[in-house]
């Protein structure tokens, strides 16, 4: 495996993600910000944060093993929430949840959540980058 996930003593011990990646791969792949779309560009769960950031999640697993990887080639996400507040976290994590039940991972790298006034169109909440690195 090209990608090691790790929480080095001295900083939190987080659980929705982990502090650092470590890779070792020479194959970099980079995920375009993936929204919830379906596979016919049809926005999935208008105005539900929880099932877009589970289809966010679901289109960069798609896109990943387009290539030949999945959630374990992973090193860092960049989630962009519109008109983000933290009383959202839940949502988000609900979300997440169940994208990792689907996918039978827990997708985990270290990451940011960003908020934003607003993302390409209105009826969408969220969007997830993702870089990787195979072998």
């Amino acid at each position: 495996m090209a990608v090691t996930l790790v929480n080095p003593d001295g900083l939190p011990q987080v659980e929705a993600y982990r502090q650092v990646s470590v890779a070792t791969g020479t194959k970099l792949v980079f995920i375009a910000g993936q929204v919830a779309w379906d596979a016919d560009g049809r926005t999935v769960g208008v105005g539900d944060l929880a099932a877009q950031v589970e289809q966010c999640y679901l289109n960069v697993a798609t896109a990943l093993a387009g290539v030949g990887g999945s959630f374990d080639d992973v090193v860092k996400l960049t989630v962009y929430v519109a008109d983000w507040t933290p009383d959202k976290m839940p949502l988000f994590g609900e979300g997440v949840a169940r994208a990792a039940a689907k996918l039978g991972v827990t997708p985990v790298p270290p990451g940011s959540l960003i908020g934003v006034a607003a993302l390409d169109v209105p009826d969408h909440l969220v969007e997830v980058e993702a870089t990787a690195v195979l072998d």
